[in-house]
C-alpha cells in the first residue's frame, strides 16, 4: 500500500485533476527533421520556464508540457500541439511560443496565424469509432 499512498501523493502534488491545458513541444529529438536540434531546445527551455513565470504549472487552473521526440509533422518545426483543443502548431520559436502561451493557453483562443490543424479530443465515454 505504500506505493499507492506514493502515488496519490505525487498526484496532488503535481495537481492532476486541475490541468486545464496540456501542450506537446517536439524537441530534442533523436533524429531532428522539422527543425535543427538546437533550435528545439531552446523552445523547450523557453516553454519550461515561461510557464513557470506565469503561475501555470502550480494552482487551480495548470498548463502541463511534455517534450514529445516527435510530433511525426516534420517539417516547419518545432511543431506543438495544445490539448483538449487539438490544435497543431508550425514554427514554435520562442516568440511563437509566448503568443501561444498568452493568446490560447490563458485565454483559450487559438493563434491563426500558426495553427495549421485540429483534432480535438473525442468526447469522455464516446468510445472510439472501428474500422471496417
Amino acid at each position: 500500500m505504500a506505493d499507492s499512498e506514493e502515488l496519490r501523493l505525487k498526484v496532488e502534488e503535481l495537481g492532476i485533476g486541475a490541468i486545464q491545458r496540456h501542450i506537446f513541444l517536439c524537441a530534442d529529438q533523436t533524429e531532428p527533421k522539422c527543425a535543427p536540434h538546437a533550435e528545439t531546445i531552446v523552445a523547450w527551455e523557453y516553454l519550461k520556464r515561461r510557464l513557470k513565470e506565469l503561475g501555470l504549472t502550480h494552482g487551480p487552473a495548470i498548463v502541463y508540457r511534455t517534450k514529445a521526440n516527435c510530433l511525426r509533422v516534420c517539417t516547419m518545426g518545432p511543431i506543438a500541439v495544445v490539448y483538449p483543443e487539438g490544435t497543431w502548431y508550425h514554427s514554435c520559436t520562442p516568440e511563437v511560443l509566448e503568443r501561444i502561451i498568452q493568446e490560447h493557453l490563458i485565454g483559450g483562443r487559438i493563434v491563426e496565424e500558426y495553427a495549421f490543424a485540429e483534432d480535438p479530443l473525442c468526447d469522455l465515454g464516446e468510445p472510439l469509432p472501428t474500422h471496417p
